[in-house]
């Protein structure tokens, strides 16, 4: 599953017209994987200013088409937004004693294990997006799984502190209720868009 590395975009003329460099930082809130900070920052002119900053690890996630051309999705309470949302299968990176971060990659798979109950055979990287650049670091890795299987034996459970309950929606139905507002969840949503063109290129 090769990938570019998606936190290197092409140059443009006004990066550094633009640039604000970090000149210091404090932590008022750190939590079991996210921090909170404030970052005191210089502006290319040389003015000054702050910005509030959520440190996340990043995380992958998964638009898993099985043979009969469904995804396979999660429908899971969502507190910050107070209600249910349906979802494909997501995770965090997970962050080592040493503090390094888990390979998307190996995420991936086992964050589909854990969330649906599936293993899929064929893996392949659809790209990277930040989820809210204005004041988070996340960085997501989405990946197209197919082939899928039950994992039966030795199958990773989901979080003690996650309640899923797994549902299969047509990869046609997924883009209906994409446009239409059923599925309200950004990165869903760039999935389930993302696979439609793959699928519609390959139509006859």
């Amino acid at each position: 599953m090769a990938r570019e590395d998606p936190a290197r975009p092409g140059a443009h003329e006004a990066d550094d017209r633009l640039r604000e460099t970090v000149v210091g930082s404090r932590v008022v809130h750190r939590g079991h994987y996210l921090e909170v900070r404030v970052d005191d920052i210089v502006m290319a002119d040389g003015r000054r200013s702050k910005r509030d900053v959520v440190g996340h690890p990043g995380a992958v996630a998964i638009v898993a088409l099985d043979d009969q051309d469904r995804i396979l999705m999660v429908r899971q309470f969502r507190l910050p937004a107070g209600r249910t949302l349906l979802e494909i299968p997501a995770g965090t990176l997970d962050r080592a004693a040493d503090g390094s971060l888990e390979d998307p990659d190996l995420a991936a798979p086992r964050e589909l294990e854990e969330e649906t109950g599936f293993r899929a055979g064929s893996w392949d990287h659809l790209g990277s997006f930040w989820t809210a650049p204005g004041f988070a670091t996340e960085l997501m890795h989405l990946y197209l799984a197919r082939d899928l299987r039950p994992a039966h034996e030795d199958r990773l459970a989901h979080d003690e502190d996650e309640r899923l309950e797994l549902e299969h929606v047509t990869w046609r139905e997924a883009v209906a209720m994409a446009e239409d507002g059923r599925i309200a969840d950004a990165k869903s949503i760039v999935g389930i868009l993302r696979l439609a063109r793959i699928l519609e290129a390959a139509a006859p």
